[in-house]
């Protein structure tokens, strides 16, 4: 089996609705993504032979997606009140909804699945919230 290896990182805050901890509170990290495609064969012919994918797509894949969390605050569906989603719009800051809570395991699935609909054949990704800790999803 083939594998290849890619990372990407962005920079954002969020907060564990819900959780009776520090990270209840609004915080920032520096995620890392790494992300591990995989084929069984190689491409045969054309511009790609020999490779399992243009690193250059893969690569643009991954950075698009952390590209689109970079420098906002993510929070999950239904946890903030709407006055206070509206004044955070109202003062332009940069706000992501997502429908999972923002941990890292979720991120990680949440990576795995967008690469696969962008038809990547996905082997596992890993998301870094801190420099010595992630958590992996793979199928």
């Amino acid at each position: 089996m083939y594998i290849l290896k890619t990372e990407a990182s962005f920079d954002s805050a969020h907060f564990l609705y819900g959780y009776n901890g520090k990270c209840r509170n609004i915080h920032g990290h520096t995620w890392k993504i790494s992300a591990e495609i995989y084929s069984e064969n190689l491409v045969s012919d054309g511009q790609c032979r020999g490779m399992i994918v243009d690193f250059g797509d893969f690569k643009s894949e991954l950075k698009a997606l952390a590209d689109s969390f970079d420098h906002t605050l993510i929070y999950e569906k239904n946890s903030l009140k709407p006055e206070t989603v509206l004044a955070l719009k109202a003062e332009n800051f940069s706000i992501k909804e997502v429908d999972f809570r923002p941990t890292a395991e979720n991120f990680a699935h949440h990576f795995f699945v967008k690469l696969n609909e962008a038809g990547f054949k996905v082997k596992r990704v890993y998301v870094y919230e801190t420099p010595n800790n992630c958590a992996v999803y793979e199928e």
